[in-house]
């Protein structure tokens, strides 16, 4: 790498994890020359930065070359088979069963621009653009996600993220922790249909305004509300609460949490 390095940049030592996971040059034709580890920190500077594809800096490859890779690691389920190896190597080294028992899902409404090539209004945030629904372990680790306009319900879209879940991909998955929102268009009952997991919905409580916590429904949810919160002094009280109270679960476990967290 001949050039002053970014913030988003790759470590050597995060660079030996993910090199071996790519896809190895197709035989025949030239040999590749792209150095590809430049492609990959190419698409987190872009990831991070928030700039568009043809506004890349001119010391990475031609964004056309960035984009072409991305595309066709998308194709091929590279980024997915990057993400669960990581998740498995993350869990195991934090002495967990390489797949989870217990999962969280939840979405976050993003702006898009008028460029986009789809968006949505969601009335409830007020917000025009797309929603990113996800589903986590209960370290927080990204097990699947989607994407759709933000005028999509959350248990409508949550087939697409849910129906990911399958016993095949997760086959200790036995629980699946959401809140109230996707308790309607029907989504329990096909849950139930699908004979895997089962769906566990958090309600909140009553006459309570601004964020609280429900549960201590799995330490994901604190994922999801790093990437929800806004930087604000309450929402680091979220987090700091979170926090204390997922350190005195872990102080006093009972017996249904060994028996159903421990190894989550």
């Amino acid at each position: 790498m001949n050039r002053l390095p970014y913030p988003s940049d790759l470590t050597d030592a995060q660079w030996q994890l993910i090199q071996p996971l790519l896809p190895a040059a197709k035989s025949g034709g030239r040999p590749r020359k792209i150095d590809l580890c430049d492609v990959v920190n190419a698409i987190f500077y872009l990831n991070r930065e928030g700039c568009t594809w043809r506004a890349l800096p001119h010391d990475f490859p031609h964004w056309r070359t960035v984009y072409d890779y991305f595309a066709a690691w998308k194709h091929d389920g590279t980024w997915e088979r990057i993400n669960g190896v990581l998740r498995r190597q993350v869990r195991v080294a934090a002495g967990r069963s390489h797949t989870p028992h217990t999962a969280s899902t939840d979405s976050q409404t993003v702006k898009a621009t008028e460029t986009a090539d789809s968006r949505g209004y969601d009335g409830a945030k007020k917000i025009t653009g797309r929603k990113r629904h996800i589903a986590v372990d209960s370290l927080g680790l990204l097990l699947v996600a989607a994407v759709t306009t933000a005028d999509v319900a959350d248990a409508v879209a949550a087939k697409q993220v849910l129906g990911q879940l399958t016993e095949e991909r997760f086959p200790r998955l036995r629980v699946v922790r959401a809140d109230s929102a996707y308790g309607r268009y029907g989504l329990p009952a096909w849950v139930a249909g699908l004979g895997y997991w089962m769906l566990e919905l958090i309600k909140r409580p009553l006459a309570v305004a601004g964020f609280v916590v429900v549960a201590l429904v799995c330490a994901g949810i604190l994922a999801v509300l790093h990437v929800v919160l806004p930087s604000t002094d309450a929402g680091a009280e979220a987090v700091d609460r979170v926090n204390e109270l997922r350190r005195e679960a872990d102080a006093e476990p009972t017996q249904d949490r060994v028996d159903t967290e421990v190894d989550a």
